[in-house]
């Protein structure tokens, strides 16, 4: 088994809703605790880490404009719970000796610091976990999108994104037992087909930067490791 990463910088992304476990809301302390212990052991091996971290386990821009209230202002609040998000896990991992750093879109100075390109690769390279809050500080766009932004802006070498599922499927496997999971996918198949890998504007985005992206399972624990190893875990999507 490999014993070395082949990545050196990744932009990990993380919905909200794994943070709340087996709950419909909230946070759970024992997801973040694996959490942090694996992020710290993949740190270990001399990886760069950047992470992205939905709100969704908190509040759903997209649902509440959907409800009738203003989308603007309700993607606003979204970026607020992804901020709550990364002060979360900040605490996890800083509880276990793991320095890091909340950079946020928003500008919220007495609890994180405002997100400047040329400050965060200076934290990566001291080796600094580096969470990426509010999403691109933009209504009308998702935290997918975030994700691909910030990993072209700080030149991560692969978009790891963790799901509850163990890759891109031609169907739902939960609804339907004969879908078929990809090994490798190209992106421009992928929105073709209409699969779920992430929002139109960030697969575009990655795509553009020719920037990789990893689908897998974060359920199973140990696969962030795996990954960065280049184990064949979760389905590539690449065009290159």
């Amino acid at each position: 088994m490999p014993s070395q990463p082949v990545y050196k910088r990744v932009l990990l992304k993380l919905s909200g809703e794994m943070l709340a476990g087996d709950k419909d809301f909230g946070l759970e302390p024992s997801v973040l605790g694996r959490l942090a212990e694996e992020l710290i052991e993949v740190r270990a091996l001399g990886v760069q880490m950047g992470l992205v971290i939905g709100g969704g386990n908190i509040w759903r821009g997209l649902a509440g404009s959907e409800k009738g209230m203003e989308r603007a202002h309700a993607d606003y609040m979204g970026m607020l719970a992804t901020v709550i998000n990364s002060l979360a896990l900040q605490d996890a991992l800083e509880r276990r000796g793991c320095y890091t750093r909340v950079m946020s879109a928003l500008r919220i100075e007495q609890v994180c610091e405002p997100y400047i390109r040329r400050r965060a690769v200076a934290h990566l390279e001291k080796g600094r976990v580096v969470i990426f809050a509010a999403g691109t500080g933009n209504p009308y766009f998702s935290t997918d999108s975030a994700a691909a932004l910030r990993a072209a802006e700080i030149g991560a070498d692969v978009i790891l994104k963790a799901t509850k599922v163990d890759g891109v499927y031609d169907k739902d496997p939960k609804k339907h037992a004969d879908a078929v999971r990809f090994d490798t996918i190209d992106p421009f198949e992928a929105l073709r087909k209409g699969l779920k890998v992430a929002d139109a504007t960030a697969i575009a985005l990655a795509m553009e930067n020719k920037t990789r992206m990893i689908v897998f399972d974060l359920n199973v624990p140990g696969n962030i490791r795996r990954v960065v190893l280049g184990e064949p875990v979760g389905t590539l999507v690449t065009n290159n």
